[in-house]
């Protein structure tokens, strides 16, 4: 290892926006299962899938309609 180490030359990361934050989420079986068969019939991993599908949620600015009664 060197003492020091000259980043002047750096440039920030493009990618730093884009990265993925690891969560815990506990989802119905039946949705799990929805998106692994979708997925695999589709040749993409379901976190990916899940995760295309809430991106485009956020995109479309999509909010769900519930009515409590």
């Amino acid at each position: 290892m060197q003492e020091h180490y000259d980043f002047s030359n750096s440039m920030p990361n493009p990618y730093a926006k884009k990265l993925k934050k690891q969560i815990t989420i506990r989802l119905d079986e039946e949705v799990i299962d929805y998106f692994k068969q979708l997925a695999e019939k589709n040749g993409i991993a379901y976190q990916n899938l899940i995760n295309l599908y809430l991106r485009d949620c956020v995109e479309k600015h999509k909010e769900l309609k519930l009515d409590w009664q």
